[in-house]
């Protein structure tokens, strides 16, 4: 244990942001560099180690957090990396983007504020950047069996990994032009800058990796040619079908989904553009849908100097305490405030789109919404409570509604589909067509980053047992597993 009495005498400290006026104005990541180092050490020291540790349960990775938290409290850096490194590869990522089930899963969140176990990761890995400690690990020597991974968000990236430092020549296959995924083009950079990307991708090179950008198997090469060229295939395609708003108007130009909006202010950061070809300067912006996705376009419009910003959600306003619903240790709906924001606008709960309204060119410049309620368990609009938003960019971010189909990558391999419209898996991530595997969204469906390294790392180890007989790679989740499916 880190310190016997750290939960009972230290508070909880987090990060702390920069301010709104400042960040803002730049596209760098919100919090204040360094700010974590000085108060780290205590806060991984109220860790009660349990008996029954519940944050393991928490976290798809299994990451064994006790023991990380014990190496940080003594700064006991490397020590605190490999045993990071155990279960994820790439905490980096996972320190910036998960919210974290594992603190909701905290015992001493029970009657306490939870360790700050995400805060402690992220200090844990870039400690370690620094240091020297993440180095190539390739492998010693080769398996002489090769594979093809498509797509390279974290799904695609952890398998590649793993089955490149298993022996096996990888190569990842990624319709956009820079590798990562959504990673890349789907986070804005205040919430992820890319350099962590950038090193990471740096690493698996050394190690063997190959990466092929630019390549869309279904369309530029064929899927069932891919496979024959390999003798194993993960599909890490991700779950990339955005869900659509059918109202009236939705023709109209400046409605855009969250995916045709994010990556190119990514774009512009990393070079490719001057200005964004679909920006938020100078106009009332109205974000659908309340996740995290719609947050980041609120983020990347407060950049681009919005007149205004209103998010809309459907459903109802959550609880800013846990619901007696959803007791510990399962992840709660609580009402959160992200960074964005704290930047400014306005979020509006349980409305429904009915119409958007254009001027006479066909560009959008209002939309029309109605307060909606639950009765009888389904939602109906409530009569007279109609209003209109002014509006020259909006921008959808309900969700995703599976993996892509229309670029011929599912026929081509002849895979089947589950009842929710993902490739369908068994419980060692393989598909129907011999030799073919799926992790992460697209077999899963939309998910958190967790889960994506989590199957990512699975998928490998079937990979790995398929081609070789037997695997030394971590035991992995089981897709029918969906008890923290958040």
């Amino acid at each position: 244990m880190a310190d016997p009495k750290g939960f009972l005498t230290t508070p909880r400290e987090t990060a702390c942001t920069r301010p709104v006026a400042e960040r803002v104005k730049d596209w760098n990541e919100v919090y204040v560099p360094g700010s974590l180092l000085p108060i780290i050490s205590k806060q991984a020291g109220r860790c009660m180690d349990c008996g029954i540790p519940f944050c393991h349960n928490g976290c798809p990775l299994g990451n064994l957090i006790p023991e990380w938290n014990d190496f940080a409290y003594r700064e006991d850096w490397t020590a605190a990396s490999e045993r990071l490194h155990a279960t994820n590869n790439f905490p980096e990522f996972t320190g910036r983007l998960c919210p974290a089930p594992c603190e909701s899963a905290c015992v001493l969140g029970i009657n306490q504020p939870a360790v700050t176990i995400k805060n402690v990761e992220v200090s844990i890995i870039d400690q370690a950047w620094d240091n020297g400690d993440v180095t190539p690990q390739p492998p010693e020597r080769l398996s002489g069996k090769t594979v093809a991974v498509i797509g390279s968000g974290p799904a695609g990236l952890a398998a590649a990994q793993q089955l490149t430092r298993a022996g096996h020549t990888v190569a990842v296959y990624e319709r956009a032009d820079r590798i990562g995924g959504l990673l890349r083009y789907g986070i804005p950079e205040f919430k992820m800058e890319k350099v962590h990307i950038n090193r990471r991708i740096e690493q698996m090179r050394a190690e063997g990796t190959k990466f092929r950008t630019g390549v869309e198997v279904g369309r530029d090469i064929d899927a069932a040619k891919l496979r024959k060229r390999y003798d194993a295939v993960v599909i890490a395609a991700g779950a990339t079908v955005s869900r659509d708003l059918p109202v009236p108007g939705r023709e109209l130009r400046g409605i855009h989904f969250a995916m045709e909006y994010l990556p190119l202010a990514n774009k512009v950061q990393e070079g490719d553009f001057v200005a964004p070809p679909i920006t938020a300067e100078g106009k009332h912006v109205v974000v659908i849908g309340g996740g995290d996705t719609g947050a980041d376009c609120v983020g990347t419009a407060h950049r681009q100097g919005a007149l205004s910003v209103t998010q809309l959600e459907i459903m109802p306003k959550p609880s800013e305490d846990r619901p007696a619903g959803q007791p510990w240790p399962t992840f709660p709906m609580l009402y959160k405030v992200t960074s964005a924001h704290e930047e400014g606008g306005e979020r509006i709960y349980s409305v429904s789109t009915t119409h958007f309204e254009g001027d006479e060119d066909g560009n959008v410049q209002a939309l029309h919404l109605i307060e909606v309620e639950f009765v009888d368990g389904k939602l109906v609009q409530k009569e007279g409570t109609e209003r209109v938003l002014p509006a020259q960019l909006v921008t959808l971010a309900m969700g995703f509604t599976g993996t892509d189909q229309a670029n011929g990558l599912v026929d081509q391999f002849g895979l089947e589909l589950d009842a929710r419209g993902n490739v369908a898996r068994d419980a060692s991530y393989a598909t129907n067509v011999d030799g073919v595997f799926v992790a992460g969204d697209a077999g899963r469906g939309q998910s958190l980053i967790v889960w994506a390294i989590a199957e990512g790392r699975s998928a490998a180890r079937g990979v790995d047992r398929f081609l070789t007989g037997a695997s030394t790679l971590p035991y992995p989740v089981k897709p029918t597993d969906r008890s923290l499916t958040v």
